[in-house]
């Protein structure tokens, strides 16, 4: 199935790309339209499936009409008969196929109080020629898949629009490589969900995968709460969840100023790819709120806002995983400062360095950071286990790199080992386990993994930056890649710079103090 699926979304996606040459529209004002196709070929397939189910159920002598609250019983988005794909499809030639799918997607969120604003915001059919529209109604017409297979190709979708879009695709599309290998570490079976920069919501549709995959239902098990501040990426996400048949609780706001779901101590689970060294927080309206009670760096940089904020959202046995740009691990001055409470109040438990390449919109790699509050092996309280991942990964293209199942089992099976839990090998990682940890016990790998103390770590600067743990491991000759070695260097410098006028702005201010 996972071969015929690869082979469908890559032939949609392509023929999909050739369509949108005749549009003359931008990648992203392609995206919302071809997205909510998806999305209503997704909620035919449904409709139609539960209404015969319901014919089949409802005695023949009951006289009460099958209306929309039968459907949204089953979490089922009913579909007014202007609003079927199959009468869409088949609209006459003399009509405005455009002014109906608008009307359609309006009706439909009528009819559904989950998906209001969601359908028809951003997206005006009549902005696209009718011959792009009826082929891409007829593309998706033959689709005789399950709901999952739906999901997967929305996210291969949305991977592509990512790329088209580049620089602004990278806030709304995190690689499903990283999302999936920080739910295998956290291990949200059950509980609250909080992301607060949801994104397209990938964080919670992989959530929902990983409870499915052992056997639970995630809409019972798990409740998704999330902040996105652009409306358009928001209602994406509300579409990822609703075709993956999840529903939560997603809002629009500022993160650094908004707290909408009164998030301090609440959270089972946190989880979020937030930007990446941001600047031009007002430090003003921030200064008394709770979440940030390890203080604001004083660079204007919003690193540390964030990782402190996620620490603070998770109640007393919360785990958070998130993606963090490198240069976090080392920063110094007001920064270090904040990551030294962090570690000495035990909550760090695992740091993953990646390759370059993972992310469509940047060379960079990143690190993964884990806290987890209830270190429930007394042995693992005063350490952190450090995995130096960036030798790990299959090379997609030129420019574009991931995790193949084995290897992101692998390593989240080194966390595993770390924890004292069983190992998990249905993606075919034994036999690299069994190389690696032939006993079937965790030991430290030169160039690999390293469990460090606080002791180890406070000599090391507090750093968290697993290459100053684990060593190194051999490479080949020609890994050096200059174009990422320059970027990386480019981010040092950046941290440094800022550090200086850090320090500038200190002795300005001593020497008016002296000066008096």
């Amino acid at each position: 199935m996972a071969t015929d699926l690869n082979q469908i979304e890559e032939s949609l996606w392509k023929t999909a790309d050739q369509m949108w040459a005749n549009t003359g529209l931008s990648p992203s004002g392609y995206a919302a339209p071809v997205l909510g196709l998806i999305f209503l070929r997704y909620a035919e397939k449904r409709f139609v499936e539960t209404e015969l189910r319901l014919q089949s159920e409802i005695p023949k002598n009951n006289h009460h009409p099958i209306d929309k609250a039968f459907f949204q019983q089953y979490g089922v988005t009913y579909l007014s008969e202007n609003a079927r794909y199959e009468k869409l499809l088949t609209l006459p030639e003399d009509q405005n196929l455009g002014k109906a799918l608008d009307e359609a997607m309006s009706a439909i969120e009528a009819d559904n109080h989950e998906l209001q604003g969601v359908l028809s915001r951003s997206r005006s059919y009549q902005a696209i020629p009718k011959q792009v529209l009826t082929e891409m109604l007829r593309l998706l017409k033959p689709l005789e898949i399950d709901g999952d297979a739906f999901g997967h190709i929305y996210e291969y979708f949305m991977g592509n629009f990512a790329l088209r879009t580049m620089q602004r695709g990278g806030e709304f599309y995190t690689p499903s490589c990283l999302v999936r290998l920080i739910v295998e570490v956290i291990e949200p079976y059950h509980g609250r969900i909080l992301d607060p920069a949801c994104g397209s919501g990938g964080m919670f549709v992989h959530s929902a995968n990983f409870v499915k995959a052992h056997r639970k239902d995630p809409v019972r098990d798990i409740s998704i709460f999330g902040v996105e501040k652009v409306a358009e990426t928001l209602n994406m996400a509300k579409l990822n969840l609703a075709i993956h048949g999840l529903s939560g609780d997603i809002l629009e706001a500022n993160t650094y100023y908004q707290d909408p779901h009164r998030s301090l101590g609440y959270f089972d689970f946190v989880m979020a790819n937030p930007p990446f060294n941001q600047s031009g927080v007002d430090r003003e309206l921030i200064k008394t709120d709770a979440r940030f009670n390890l203080g604001a760096p004083t660079t204007d940089n919003a690193n540390y806002l964030w990782i402190q904020l996620f620490a603070n959202t998770l109640n007393e046995n919360g785990r958070a995983g998130f993606v963090m740009a490198n240069s976090a691990s080392d920063a110094r001055g007001s920064e270090l400062e904040i990551r030294k409470k962090l570690i000495e109040r035990g909550i760090v438990d695992v740091m993953i360095a990646t390759s370059s390449n993972m992310f469509y919109t940047v060379t960079l790699p990143c690190t993964l950071w884990f806290f987890d509050k209830a270190k429930v092996n007394p042995a693992r309280n005063n350490t952190v286990l450090f995995i130096d991942a960036r030798h790990i990964f299959r090379q997609v293209d030129r420019a574009h790199r991931d995790f193949t199942d084995d290897q992101l089992e692998f390593l989240a099976n080194i966390v595993r080992l770390y924890r004292g839990k069983a190992v998990e090998t249905v993606a075919g990682s034994d036999a690299q386990l069994h190389a690696t940890f032939p006993n079937g016990q965790y030991q430290d790998v030169s160039g690999l993994c390293k469990i460090a103390t606080v002791a180890e770590i406070e000599a090391q600067g507090w750093s968290l930056n697993p290459g100053r743990y684990v060593g190194v491991t051999a490479r080949a000759a020609d890994a050096f890649d200059f174009s990422e070695r320059l970027e990386e260097l480019n981010e040092e410098l950046e941290v440094l710079n800022a550090e200086a006028r850090e320090l500038e702005d200190k002795i300005a201010g001593n020497i008016a103090e002296l000066l008096g």
